[in-house]
């Protein structure tokens, strides 16, 4: 269909307005071009899903630097890589959630709860009436929400949980990559040589993004397997996407729930889908940007 008899797509003004404050909160965001650097290359091809097969149309890494520095130092962050090598990558094989895995999702929401995202967060939705204003209850909820394991694949044990799936990344049937929207695994996956880039994808109304926007589709290979459109937060703190897909995720009850949203400059698509009581996925997808500088 022709550009210009496409209608306009409007924005969802209350969750606009709620997450703009969470973005502004959002202190322990890193900056690009300074706090880390990425080379987008070349605009990645179709790939059927489930399919391995794509050209590679960036021959460098997306990331050329990251401060790990600040990675490191920064405790959200540090807390957040912590809990990286918890999780089993293909669905089907059950999870085994040790006593000192399961104090390290508690100490990385703990973490998070102190930052001022995640108070404004927890501010809107007790307004809203979908959680808990006592603390504890809170921390309760998030740990149910993020981390309680549930089975994503039939027949198999208990596999998956909404924070593997989003920030870590599965296989399913050792065939496709489902989930891995997270910019700092992707970023220590692709240092280990575990991750190829094969350059992103265009999005609806130019085909060529900025290299200091802070949401990317794109398309990589993750162990050999392909991801034909991946999408992700880049350069943003842990507790701003928690923050974010927490509050889509108790605003609707809907299985799948998507919402246009304008943050800052970007024009978003968020998605989220429930697994039952808990988030099976979510991601955000890049719509527009008015490309002024950060």
């Amino acid at each position: 269909m022709a550009r210009s008899h496409m209608q306009p797509v409007k924005a969802n003004q209350e969750l606009t307005e709620v997450l703009n404050q969470l973005w502004c909160l959002d202190t322990n965001r890193l900056r690009p071009g300074s706090d880390y650097i990425i080379s987008l290359q070349g605009k990645a091809g179709y790939v059927a899903q489930g399919s391995n097969n794509a050209r590679d149309k960036a021959s460098a890494p997306l990331f050329k630097y990251v401060n790990e520095d600040k990675l490191k130092s920064i405790k959200t962050y540090a807390c957040f890589m912590n809990l990286l090598d918890n999780f089993e990558m293909p669905t089907g094989v059950s999870e085994t959630v040790t006593s000192q895995e399961v104090e390290e999702n508690k100490l990385f929401i703990d973490a998070i709860l102190e930052t001022a995202v995640m108070k404004c967060a927890h501010k809107y939705l007790v307004k809203k009436g979908q959680s808990p204003s006592d603390l504890g209850q809170f921390k309760r909820q998030l740990y149910d929400i993020w981390f309680r394991l549930y089975h994503r694949e039939r027949g198999g044990g208990e596999d998956s949980c909404g924070f593997e799936h989003v920030f870590v990344g599965e296989t399913k049937f050792g065939k496709e990559i489902i989930g891995l929207h997270n910019w700092v695994h992707f970023y220590m996956q692709e240092k280990l040589g575990n991750v190829d880039y094969k350059g992103y994808k265009a999005r609806a109304n130019k085909d060529t993004p900025d290299e200091d926007d802070h949401v990317l589709n794109l398309q990589f290979s993750w162990k050999g397997l392909v991801k034909p459109v991946g999408s992700s937060f880049i350069g943003v703190s842990p507790e701003f996407e928690v923050a974010v897909f927490t509050v889509l995720f108790l605003m609707s009850t809907e299985k799948m729930t998507s919402v246009v949203v304008k943050v800052d400059e970007y024009m978003l698509e968020l998605v989220v889908y429930r697994h039952g009581r808990f988030i099976g996925t979510s991601f955000p997808k890049l719509l527009s940007s008015n490309n002024r500088d950060l």
